[in-house]
C-alpha cells in the first residue's frame, strides 16, 4: 500500500520533468535571414526581427509567453516575415543589400549593433518596413498586449501616413 503514493509521486515528477524538457511547437514561422531574402523577393511585407542571446532569461520568457500567444502569432505569420537573430552569432549574414559579420573585438555581431543602434540589450524586437529600411528597435521584454500596437503600426501600414504618437491616439488594443 505504501508503494502507491510513491509511484504516484514519481509519475507526477516525471510528467513535470517532461513538460519542462519537451520542446514546444513554435507558433510563429521563424525564418533565417537567407529565407527572408527569398521570401521577400516573392512577396514583400514588413520584417520583425527578434534579437536575442542564448544566455538571456527574458528572451526565453518572451519566447514562452509572448510569441506563443495565439492572436499575436497569427498576426505575425500573416503580416510579417519573422526572423530570430542571435546577437552573438559568428556567421556572416546579409540583410537587404548589406553584409554583416562578427568582429572578434566586439561583444556582438555587427548586424545586432546595426539593428539596435549600438544599444545592446536583449531581447529587442526590431521592426523594418523593408529589409533596407531604418531599423525601429524596441528593447526589453514585451507582453502580447504591449507588442500589439507596434505590430499593427507596421503590419497595417499606418507608418506610411501617421507618426507613432498619432497612431496611438486612435489605437484600441484587442489582446
Amino acid at each position: 500500500m505504501k508503494k502507491v503514493p510513491v509511484l504516484l509521486f514519481l509519475a507526477a515528477l516525471a510528467t513535470l520533468f517532461l513538460s519542462f524538457t519537451e520542446p514546444k511547437k513554435e507558433k510563429i514561422k521563424w525564418l533565417s535571414l537567407a529565407e527572408l531574402k527569398s521570401a521577400y523577393a516573392k512577396q514583400p511585407r514588413p520584417v520583425l526581427i527578434d534579437v536575442y542571446t542564448d544566455w538571456c532569461g527574458w528572451c526565453k520568457v518572451m519566447d514562452r509567453e509572448t510569441y506563443t500567444h495565439d492572436k499575436l502569432a497569427d498576426y505575425i505569420n500573416k503580416n510579417y516575415y519573422a526572423v530570430k537573430f542571435n546577437a552573438e552569432s559568428r556567421e556572416p549574414v546579409e540583410l537587404g543589400k548589406r553584409k554583416f559579420s562578427f568582429a572578434p573585438g566586439n561583444s556582438a555581431h555587427d548586424l545586432a549593433l546595426y539593428l539596435l543602434n549600438g544599444q545592446l540589450g536583449y531581447p529587442t524586437t526590431v521592426f523594418l518596413s523593408t529589409p533596407d529600411a531604418q531599423p525601429a528597435p524596441i528593447p526589453g521584454y514585451m507582453k502580447p498586449g504591449q507588442m500589439e500596437p507596434p505590430l499593427k503600426y507596421f503590419g497595417d501600414g499606418a507608418y506610411k501616413t501617421l507618426d507613432y504618437p498619432a497612431f496611438m491616439k486612435t489605437f484600441a488594443g484587442k489582446w
